[in-house]
């Protein structure tokens, strides 16, 4: 089932390489209390063998995924909207906002988990001096962690996801590396750019619904 390669990727994860400059990885999913939210989570959601699409974020940051184990997904979402009860602080985190009220404009979680699956370039979220990270903001991360995002992509893309095109979060250095990896692997045989939810919270939250009903056209376009 797709919950289960998922959930056997996610409590494997591993970084192959020594992180340098003072830079530490989010790891969340050594933590027991961690996986028992991710079996929760996608035992719900993808419980099943449907081909999904991909939406590919950046890293997790450290008050969504970087706490749940589940992109996009902050402790206040999981709880109220995915019905998963959990003892993690209750801080709400700007990126999940969005994704999760675009959820709903979608037609809801089960609906849209059911067609899609949210990843990122690095599964694993990195901080340094207490921020977090985005790994090509860092030169010899970005330089070590390639092989480490084409395993887990390869990886990944054999769970069944479809391949026709996958849908980029973040239209600057995310959708770069994206594209140039892409273009030498051949993943996908298109990608299409998504605003970074973060972007749009900080800089545009005047024209929030305009960017969810973005999205939401694009996504509606594959399924």
């Amino acid at each position: 089932m797709f919950s289960n390669k998922i959930l056997q990727f996610l409590f494997t994860l591993k970084l192959p390489f020594t992180l340098q400059n003072g830079v530490e990885v989010l790891d969340a999913h050594q933590r027991s209390d961690v996986q028992e939210a991710c079996r929760a989570f996608y035992k719900k959601y993808y419980r099943d063998n449907n081909r999904r699409h991909a939406l590919i974020g950046i890293n997790p940051g450290r008050f969504g995924g970087g706490v749940t184990g589940i992109p996009f997904t902050d402790p206040l979402r999981l709880e109220k909207v995915c019905g998963i009860d959990n003892s993690f602080q209750k801080k709400q985190e700007l990126s999940s906002v969005f994704i999760y009220d675009m959820l709903e404009a979608y037609g809801g979680a089960q609906l849209f988990y059911k067609y899609f699956y949210i990843t990122a370039m690095s599964p694993l979220g990195f901080v340094k001096n207490g921020k977090n990270l985005n790994y090509y903001d860092d030169k010899a991360l970005l330089k070590d962690i390639q092989p480490f995002i084409i395993n887990c992509m390869q990886q990944q893309i054999g769970f069944g996801l479809n391949t026709d095109v996958c849908f980029c979060i973040g239209e600057g250095e995310n959708l770069k590396h994206l594209q140039k990896l892409n273009n030498e692997y051949k993943w996908f045989n298109r990608i299409e750019t998504l605003p970074h939810p973060r972007f749009v919270m900080q800089y545009r939250l005047k024209r929030k619904n305009e960017f969810i009903e973005s999205y939401i056209s694009k996504l509606k376009a594959v399924t």
